[in-house]
């Protein structure tokens, strides 16, 4: 199941299990993982992006070695909502991913999320080269934190 719904998402999952947090790019996706209560987000790796079978591959080694029960998928909405060539690839990744990794994938809106990732970096005085190496994976991660924060509130009262 592949949506960007928050409720239909969360009723597909497990009440306990990690969440990966993807950054999508066309040369690297950052990954970001989630504690087992869906709580914290957490910065994981950036991941050269090879093949889309190499990439499959790669993601289905995380998904057994860390027992994810969903992921979340950043989608690069234009700053005015509409939905441009980067949403449609972002949709054929996640429409394709989910053939061979059968796991519920929520779609969700990461409007400057590497903006606000590059922010922090800066604040933290990372110098360029370093920054490059880690955006990613800081993106994915509020990217992550920001749909757990999300589902959190569909739970509360």
């Amino acid at each position: 199941m592949i949506t960007d719904n928050g409720n239909e998402f969360s009723s597909q999952l497990p009440t306990r299990g990690r969440l990966l947090g993807l950054d999508l790019g066309t040369k690297t996706i950052g990954l970001a993982l989630s504690d087992s209560s869906r709580q914290i987000a957490t910065p994981m790796q950036t991941i050269r992006r090879i093949s889309f079978r190499k990439d499959v591959a790669k993601l289905e080694e995380i998904l057994s070695e860390h027992l994810i029960a969903g992921f979340v998928l950043g989608l690069p909405i234009n700053m005015n909502g509409t939905e441009g060539p980067r949403c449609q690839s972002t949709r054929d990744f996640a429409r394709n991913l989910i053939i061979y990794l059968s796991v519920p994938i929520l779609l969700w809106d990461e409007r400057l999320s590497t903006s606000a990732a590059d922010h922090v970096l800066l604040a933290a005085d990372m110098s360029r080269q370093k920054r490059a190496a880690v955006v990613d994976k800081i993106a994915a991660a509020l990217i992550l934190q920001a749909a757990l924060d999300a589902l959190e509130n569909i739970h509360s009262p």
